[in-house]
């Protein structure tokens, strides 16, 4: 087998951005279709309906972008490390709703980047799994600045992202490239890589798991 794929840190940088992109696509042009509606308006309940969609749509969209903060962005330095309360935070916000809730047994420590990223984007890898919502379990494999991860989704029907798998090893299905959508497990093994962890995807019984150890 092949070593994984490379790519130029332009290309990654440019679809890490295209993935940014469209996750905020929805709820920025959910806002503005709600101020169009409010400008419109010409009845109460019109207005109330315009003013609830601005506000859930804001609420949605700034849960992104905190989430991607983190996820996705620099936070910090070279070297910086981030506190897991702050990762524990932002993914409430972002995956917690009615129909899903989040478990988190991990310590409240400060962690280097990497692998507080590394996590973050565990936890969207488990969330595409349930589509329906379920529970999403977060603990912790070993302790200490080599601290490893296990992520576990159950809900209705769990599916496993087959595509996934080999993105994360750095490795398309034949025919495929890393394009925008694939592009996020795909830096998921790179964050895995650079840990020095080996990172895997399974269902085990009635949960999809995402392990980095």
């Amino acid at each position: 087998m092949s070593g994984p794929v490379v790519l130029e840190s332009l290309d990654l940088a440019a679809l890490l951005c295209s993935r940014v992109c469209h996750d905020l696509i929805s709820p920025v042009g959910a806002i503005a279709n709600g101020l169009e509606v409010l400008d419109e308006a010409k009845d109460e309940e019109t207005k109330t309906f315009a003013m609830d969609l601005i506000r859930k749509s804001s609420r949605n969209a700034s849960a992104k972008l905190q989430f991607c903060r983190l996820a996705f962005g620099a936070a910090g330095s070279a070297g910086a490390q981030i506190d897991t309360g702050d990762a524990e935070k932002v993914t409430r916000g972002l995956m917690e709703d009615d129909k899903t809730k989040v478990t988190w047994s991990l310590p409240r420590v400060l962690l280097a980047k990497n692998r507080v990223k590394l996590l973050l984007n565990m936890m969207l890898i488990a969330a595409q799994a349930i589509p329906r919502g379920g529970a999403l379990a977060v603990d912790p494999v070993g302790q200490g600045d080599t601290i490893g991860f296990r992520v576990a989704a159950t809900g209705l029907n769990p599916r496993l992202p087959q595509a996934a798998i080999g993105l994360l090893a750095g490795q398309p299905a034949e025919g495929h490239s890393v394009d925008a959508h694939a592009v996020q497990p795909f830096y998921t093994g790179l964050l895995a890589r650079s840990c020095g962890l080996a990172i895997t995807l399974a269902s085990e019984g009635d949960a999809v798991v995402v392990t980095a150890k």
